[in-house]
């Protein structure tokens, strides 16, 4: 979606959603204020719950920031709270729970890296003027300070024009760029994100000094990189995000094989620009989340953005004047193991997304329908549990222009897919396995558990997917004739 689809927002629909949010939360704001000022300290809801508020959009999990120290905050939350925790007392930050809502208070503070640290060093301030000025942005600067005689004092505090920006949608830093991004320069892509997330536009000396300083992502560490990259991606613009990120070269540290997506075009254009097929594809795999229980599915979009990272490396140019990427999908499938590993990605996250980047060609071996039913079981045998995600990824990859041919690659699809769904109901696909275990085949061989037993049930498997299912019986007799006839070891 583009800047010109998200009109500015009014300041009265900001002052009427802010409002109405504060009295939907008012049962905490009120109490939990008039509990810290009853102690002497200031309380201030800051941050994401603000900015969100005068947006229109609900949450039950409230920041707040404070003039106590951790442990003071410690002793007024215990009090008022039903459960507390404090993993985040090395950056002065105590939580809890109270019925539906989880509270963070964190003590005002200011913090940034040094040049070689992966770490942020935090101090205390003394102010809430001093607290915002070190956030990120300016639409995430504001703050509601709590508190009064009655508990039920709120006043908007806005030093950084945060509510004019949130109107007309632009993402601006407290101060300059340049020392936001010095503070913490994980900002920088939180910048992205936050234009992934809320479809804002960045300011251009934002992306200025997102430019100049993409280097600096270097020094923080690949978990709260791919946190980042998590979020941006199963934001609802991510397009917008994503190529903030290529254009500021920040992709290149981050993400290279995306950015490595915008090859030289040739002078004949005899191929499609890659870079924005992927965009494309992305957005057209969006669409279609429904199929996979609804939500944001970072699995699948994340294939849809790593399917074609093989084909920089494979490009090929012929003497007849086209061009080739033979084989990227095995090339795009390693690629993707390695950058998501290194991302610090799960085990299982990292096998789902890689195996679907080797599979996105399969498909396009099946013509107008001519696989036989051993093909289809191999091509739900190799999908496993991302099949589903496979089907998404497949009519996502279709970006052609020709009408007629993207209707001919739907149906042949929707063909494939009912295949699929016939020989699953004949068959019990989902639950592909020989006729005989391998207890079965150890009585039924007179042989004990070892590397025979392995190709035994590899050629059932086999079997199992070129003919169907077959009884135990015939199962029994085709793997006697078979090991009567195997060579000898």
């Amino acid at each position: 979606m583009s800047d010109s689809q998200l009109p500015p927002i009014s300041v009265a629909d900001v002052q009427r959603s802010v409002t109405a949010e504060l009295d939907r939360i008012a049962p905490v704001i009120d109490s939990l204020g008039e509990a810290f000022a009853r102690s002497g300290f200031e309380l201030a809801l800051v941050g994401g719950p603000v900015r969100d508020a005068m947006l229109g959009r609900p949450h039950n999990d409230l920041d707040f920031t404070t003039s106590a120290r951790p442990e003071q905050t410690e002793k007024i939350l215990r009090a008022w709270g039903e459960a507390l925790w404090d993993m985040g007392r090395d950056f002065g930050t105590i939580g809890t729970r109270k019925g539906p809502w989880q509270v963070e208070v964190t003590t005002y503070r200011s913090e940034a890296y040094d040049p070689d640290s992966r770490k942020p060093a935090v101090a205390y301030g003394d102010s809430l003027a001093d607290d915002l000025v070190r956030r990120d942005f300016t639409v995430n600067a504001m703050a509601v300070r709590l508190g009064g005689a009655d508990g039920k004092a709120r006043e908007v505090v806005d030093l950084y024009g945060g509510v004019v920006d949130l109107a007309t949608r632009v993402l601006r830093t407290p101060g300059t760029p340049e020392a936001s991004f010095s503070d913490d320069p994980l900002r920088m892509m939180r910048a992205a994100r936050f234009a992934a997330q809320l479809g804002f536009t960045v300011a251009p000396e934002v992306v200025a000094a997102m430019t100049d300083m993409a280097e600096r992502i270097s020094i923080i560490s690949a978990e709260r990189v791919r946190d980042e990259l998590v979020k941006l991606i199963c934001a609802p613009y991510p397009r917008q995000g994503l190529q903030l990120l290529v254009d500021t070269g920040l992709a290149d540290l981050v993400l290279p094989e995306l950015a490595a997506l915008r090859m030289e075009r040739d002078e004949h254009n005899r191929h499609k620009d890659v870079y924005e097929h992927t965009l494309t594809v992305l957005e057209q795999s969006i669409d279609q989340e429904s199929r996979l229980g609804g939500g944001p599915d970072f699995v699948s979009r994340f294939a849809a953005l790593m399917h074609d990272v093989g084909k920089p490396r494979t490009r090929k140019f012929h003497d007849d004047g086209t061009v080739s990427f033979h084989h990227h999908d095995v090339v795009g499938g390693k690629m993707t193991r390695k950058r998501m590993k290194q991302l610090r990605f799960s085990k299982d996250e990292i096998e789902a997304v890689a195996k679907l980047v080797d599979l996105h060609l399969r498909f396009h071996g099946y013509g107008d329908g001519d696989w036989t039913d051993s093909a289809v079981r191999r091509y739900v045998r190799d999908a496993g549990d991302q099949l589903e995600r496979l089907h998404v990824l497949t009519r996502a990859d279709c970006t052609t222009r020709n009408r007629r041919k993207a209707d001919r690659l739907a149906r042949t699809y929707d063909a494939l897919e009912a295949r699929i769904e016939r020989i699953s109901e004949e068959e019990e696909l989902a639950a592909l396995r020989p006729a005989l275990d391998g207890n079965q085949i150890m009585e039924l061989l007179d042989i004990p558990a070892g590397r025979e037993v392995g190709a035994a049930y590899k050629f059932l498997m086999e079997l199992r997917l070129d003919e169907g299912v077959l009884s135990e019986d015939e199962a029994g007799k085709r793997l006697l004739d078979w090991w009567a006839e195997r060579p000898p070891a």
